[in-house]
């Protein structure tokens, strides 16, 4: 397998949709695979036809949305082709922080073919088997860098993940719970288009219910039994940029953690707090998920200083 995905790096395809676990092949964004070190790799990108993620086609000005995915997109391709993990097993986010050269962005558009210099470390093996990985992401295009980032995920076996879940592993189950309840309406100005919406307003000042659209093409590209975690952190991104404050705007830099699963058959509270600015200048949001009175996701949200146009 690592011989295919080697080769894949020098041609214009894009690597099979089962290596990134998508069902539409449209969605797929990395291109392929190279080995540098035992655990340092070089990941190819394809940012030339992204017309597959609807979620992306309003994030030209920050790029934060296609970055993401293109990141998600390497846990599995890392995990199999890389280590070893027997497909079936379930990759689970832990933590992600990213900053953006929203600069280089701006004037070079989120197009084009980035690499992904990946240096993977705090590798847990159990049994034999890979079970966690740490990774820190250095995103270049043309020799110019356009993002940092580092992430933490974990993997469980089929039966653990199954055993943990409970009932509310069934993801056929959850999504016809899901979609049997009327789904919120957008908050106003969160995104261009009502799907990519991810907010519902409440009656609270900088509250709303997390709205999910279980029939969103990218966000539930295939069943799911929770609320992936790159809706959450859109939710986080959109807001920093609805919540009632003079300098909201571009999420330039974020820090994440998923500290439970955000379940798909309850109301989910997105709040956000004002913190004071960063060492560079820039105002700082804390957003919190909560799901049954119970802390589900935090996101530090650094908004650039200025609009980005």
């Amino acid at each position: 397998m690592n011989e295919m995905i080697t080769a894949a790096v020098s041609r214009p395809a894009r690597v099979a949709k089962d290596l990134v676990h998508k069902h539409d092949a449209d969605q797929v964004l990395l291109s392929g695979l190279r080995r540098l070190a035992e655990d340092e790799f070089l990941i190819a990108a394809d940012w030339t036809d992204t017309s597959g993620l609807a979620a992306t086609r309003h994030s030209h000005q920050d790029g934060a949305v296609l970055l993401t995915e293109t990141i998600r997109q390497t846990f599995p391709l890392l995990a199999h082709a890389g280590y070893a993990v027997p497909f079936g097993d379930r990759l689970l986010w832990d933590e992600y922080r990213y900053t953006l050269n929203l600069t280089a962005l701006r004037d070079g558009g989120t197009g084009g073919r980035p690499d992904l210099h990946v240096r993977c470390h705090d590798v847990v093996r159990r049994r034999g088997r890979v079970s966690g990985l740490s990774l820190d992401i250095t995103v270049l295009r043309d020799g110019e860098q356009l993002a940092t980032a580092h992430t933490r995920f974990s993997i469980q076996s089929p039966a653990i993940y199954e055993r943990l879940r409970g009932p509310h592993g069934d993801a056929h189950r959850m999504l016809e719970v899901a979609r049997s309840r009327p789904l919120p309406p957008p908050v106003s100005g969160t995104s261009d288009e009502f799907r990519d919406a991810v907010l519902s307003p409440t009656d609270a000042r900088d509250r709303w219910q997390l709205r999910i659209d279980t029939r969103h093409p990218m966000y539930f590209d295939h069943p799911s039994d929770h609320a992936p975690g790159i809706l959450l952190l859109e939710a986080a991104k959109q807001a920093a940029r609805a919540v009632r404050h003079p300098r909201a705007g571009v999420a330039e830099a974020m820090e994440t953690i998923f500290h439970r699963y955000v379940e798909l058959d309850s109301p989910c509270r997105v709040d956000a707090q004002l913190l004071p600015d960063d060492q560079l200048g820039r105002a700082r949001l804390l957003v919190t998920m909560h799901q049954d009175d119970r802390l589900c996701f935090t996101a530090l949200v650094s908004v650039a200083k200025e609009p980005v146009g």
